[in-house]
């Protein structure tokens, strides 16, 4: 048998084999990727095994999340809601006064008297709380006011009369000539007011209509003022000026919780003291007024005055506290046989703590009961009972 043929066979596998390689090789380096997708996946290795704890820890215990109120960075609202009801009031009223004669006049004899008017204004601020435009504001505001008249928010002018007046209160009720589209003042509950409240004023200022000041409630039940009879005040640091008289004490929802009246010592230089008349005795004033025309106290007629323990060791009485300063002749408190003097302890059972409070409980006693009245006078106790009638005008 021949070799030839077996060689040339073994020629041409040789040179297959090389040129298949060659391929294959032209191929890998132009797509390598096509070795990663033909490649076994590696085998899984199996998850470690974790020993198992000495002993399992107890879960702490929550604490709880006490979360703070945010601070507003805006009272945009409450303003939008309460500032179209404040008005701001213009007063004037002619005044005659007498003009002194010169000196040439008075060297010739010519010194007959002469008179000469001018018209005096002064400004303020008011609440209106219903839809009737019944405006609240201070009676010194419009005390000796000839012509009265109010600014609304919108800039509608109208004219405004006198409906009732508390000067014992310094507040005072006016009706607008207004017949549509009244904005109202919503109402706020003045019991409800605590110390550090957020309040808002917005007045009429030095003529600066609608000014709205921002600060917090100081204190509350603040009297023995001077400011008027009956004080019951919101002490408040929001700045409050000449022209906010008779406006608005707002809290942060809006709602009115006072009517602005009073700066202490403004003089002096004391700054963000300011006081405002609760919103509830405002209600209860307006009422009065609304349904018998005027308010109607009760009274005894007496005046109480607090003394402390150097005064009643001065006057030679025998304790601090509540005295009768004066005794009107002819009142129901002298035909009872009380004296100045006096001390009071009760009024109708209740302790009194101090001149104001005793004023108070006796006004809101009505005319024709009686009140109970227990003390000292000297060493000795007494009690009475005194009917009540309706307090005087400027009493």
């Amino acid at each position: 048998m021949s070799t030839r043929p077996f060689l040339r066979f073994l020629s041409f596998i040789s040179v297959s084999a090389i040129v298949g390689l060659a391929a294959a090789f032209v191929v890998v380096m132009l797509r390598p990727e096509l070795i990663a997708r033909h490649a076994p996946a590696p085998a899984a290795q199996p998850a470690p095994v974790a020993p198992p704890p000495a002993s399992v820890p107890a879960e702490p215990t929550p604490v709880p999340v006490v979360e703070t109120p945010r601070a507003t960075n805006s009272y945009a609202q409450a303003v939008e809601r309460a500032a179209p009801a404040v008005v701001n009031i213009y007063t004037a009223r002619l005044v005659t006064e007498r003009i002194q004669p010169n000196a040439i006049e008075e060297l010739f004899g010519d010194a007959r008297p002469r008179y000469r008017q001018r018209l005096e204004q002064s400004l303020g601020s008011g609440v209106i709380v219903d839809a009737a435009a019944h405006v609240i504001t201070n009676h010194h505001v419009i005390a000796s006011a000839d012509l009265i008249r109010a600014q609304l928010a919108d800039g509608r002018v109208a004219d405004a009369r006198i409906v009732g007046r508390d000067p014992e209160t310094d507040l005072a009720i006016l009706q607008l000539d207004l017949k549509k589209d009244v904005p109202v003042m919503p109402l706020g509950n003045s019991d409800r007011v605590r110390v550090g409240d957020i309040v808002l004023a917005i007045g009429n200022p030095v003529g600066l209509s609608q000014t709205v000041t921002q600060g917090i409630v100081s204190a509350t039940g603040r009297g023995q003022l001077g400011v008027a009879t009956f004080e019951n005040f919101i002490q408040t640091d929001a700045p409050i000026n000449v022209g906010n008289s008779g406006g608005a004490l707002i809290n942060a929802s809006g709602e009115l919780i006072g009517i602005n009246t009073a700066v202490l010592a403004k003089n002096l230089g004391v700054e963000g003291i300011g006081f405002a008349i609760p919103v509830n005795l405002v209600g209860g004033v307006m009422r009065e007024i609304l349904t018998k025309g005027r308010v109607v106290r009760g009274w005894i007629g007496i005046v109480p005055a607090d003394i402390d323990q150097i005064e009643a060791r001065r006057f030679n009485l025998p304790q601090a506290g509540v005295v009768v300063a004066k005794l009107y002749v002819g009142s129901p408190a002298a035909a009872v046989g009380m004296e100045p003097r006096d001390i009071i302890l009760t009024v109708n059972g209740a302790k009194v703590t101090s001149a104001q409070d005793t004023l108070t409980r006796i006004a809101n006693a009505k005319p024709g009961t009686k009140v109970k009245i227990t003390g000292l006078r000297g060493p000795e106790k007494f009690s009475s009972e005194v009917e009540v009638t309706e307090r005087p005008r400027n009493r």
